[in-house]
């Protein structure tokens, strides 16, 4: 990331401060390209979701978050594709639950949201191998598409 940070790389990075905020803000535009961001709760951490649109297509991004400002459902209202992360299992407590969505919050966040799929990304060593018990706590609320991201996984848009 080096290169990109000092500017020498291919690509120019423009850093954009996002403001707390409950309302869903459109922090970007150019070029037919899009995006919004919300805050979302991650304990005492700040936090924002982004949901990307081009060309039609719409991708919310969660970030870390617990669900707790209930902002993520408004944001990823129809979307595409929502990647939410999974970073805690069912019956997650203490700092790990003021941190991250459990399964059962990823669900109902993606019921009401109603995107076309799920992506679940971010997964770590306490939610791999419990793939099984996440579906079915997301599928108590949620009856879409559903993914288990792993690195360098690629997904298309349609």
């Amino acid at each position: 990331m080096g290169d990109f940070l000092d500017g020498s790389g291919a690509f120019r990075l423009v850093p954009t401060d996002v403001a707390f905020s409950k309302e869903v803000k459109r922090i970007y535009e150019n070029r037919g390209i899009s995006v919004d961001a919300v805050s979302v709760h991650h304990g005492p951490i700040p936090a924002v979701a982004y949901r990307v649109n081009v060309a039609g297509r719409h991708i919310v991004f969660s970030g870390d978050m617990n669900g707790a400002y209930h902002t993520l459902e408004h944001l990823a209202k129809g979307a595409d594709v929502l990647v939410a992360h999974n970073a805690v299992p069912k019956g997650a407590s203490g700092v790990a639950a003021q941190l991250h969505m459990t399964p059962d919050t990823i669900g109902q966040i993606a019921k009401s949201a109603a995107p076309k799929s799920l992506i679940l990304s971010h997964r770590m060593l306490r939610t791999t191998g419990k793939e099984l018990e996440t579906l079915s706590e997301i599928r108590k609320y949620y009856k879409g598409k559903v993914k288990f991201a792993d690195d360098l996984d690629r997904y298309n848009v349609r």
